[in-house]
């Protein structure tokens, strides 16, 4: 190579600017202040838990005089009292059969309906889509009184069934338009070798599409869960029948019937019992979060 061609591609060679002591400066100042931010959110979130964790294991006397020490003596009385005289294991399979259900359900229907509306062209698909949008406007609260008289003329109010059913009709549109832009996303060339190769429509779908989304549906199914465990208001108006209660009407109904007696001790191991199985889940969906799209494609 002559020394003019060595000059040529020198020149032809981007310059990269070396970066400045100012600019490192205000990487770090932005990088420590949003972890200083961080870890006080941290301690918030944390801090609470920790101790509401600490007192189901005290006696009420125990946490009114040393809120914050450990208790005398580790042991389950207050699990056990909470479990068994609350009546919390009752509600607590009750809430696993309502929400397991209306999970499995609202996820398999919501991501056929969000395939079909973000991969096929129809008449009326927009309308269907604008429609399930405008589910997501409507105030859970304002239909509480129809929900009521249309489960009640179907003999379905107060029924585990019922929950169920209302469940999925709330959840189905967040999840249709959460997975909507997400199958609209996937790459097209896939599905087409897929039918080149014989595969239907159906068989696209469940070997093929559905596990280039698991990303996006472990993150809607973690909403999901969320939403559908800690619901308070659609229980309270649409089950009154106390042997199918779910954990929030149980709870509530625990700490208002006890006055001014209230078992703190079993109240705090309530609580510890309603929020495990939710990291739970967040630990079972959160590992699927750590896929992609492009780890999908290589199968």
């Amino acid at each position: 190579m002559s020394a003019a061609t060595s000059t040529a591609a020198e020149a032809a060679t981007p310059q990269v600017r070396p970066r400045r002591a100012s600019d490192q400066r205000g990487d770090r100042t932005v990088a420590g202040v949003s972890h200083t931010v961080l870890v006080i959110w941290c301690i918030l979130v944390i801090a609470p838990m920790i101790w509401v964790f600490i007192g189901s294991f005290k006696t009420s006397e125990e946490i009114f005089g040393s809120p914050f020490s450990l208790p005398a003596e580790w042991g389950w009385t207050n699990y056990v009292s909470a479990w068994t005289d609350a009546e919390i294991g009752r509600a607590f399979f009750n809430t696993i059969i309502v929400v397991g259900t209306s999970l499995v359900l609202v996820m398999m229907f919501g991501a056929m309906c969000a395939y079909v509306l973000g991969r096929f062209e129809f008449p009326g698909r927009r309308a269907i889509y604008y429609l399930m949008l405008a589910g997501l406007t409507f105030p859970v609260f304002l239909a509480i009184v129809p929900l009521f008289f249309v489960l009640d003329n179907i003999g379905m109010l107060g029924t585990l069934p019922g929950l169920i059913i209302t469940y999925v009709s709330f959840a189905l549109p967040f999840t249709v338009f959460f997975l909507y832009a997400f199958f609209r996303g996937l790459p097209g060339d896939i599905a087409e070798a897929a039918a080149i190769d014989g595969a239907g429509h159906w068989r696209t779908f469940f070997q093929v599409m559905l596990p280039m989304a698991r990303p996006g549906m472990a993150s809607v199914a973690i909403f999901n869960f969320l939403g559908l465990w800690n619901q308070f208001l659609l229980p309270v108006a649409l089950n009154p029948n106390s042997d199918n209660w779910v954990l929030s009407q149980r709870l509530a109904a625990f700490v208002s019937s006890a006055g001014y007696a209230v078992d703190f001790g079993a109240m705090f191991a309530a609580v510890v019992i309603t929020i495990v199985p939710v990291l739970i889940a967040y630990l079972v969906f959160q590992r699927q979060l750590q896929g992609s799209v492009s780890a999908g494609t290589m199968k």
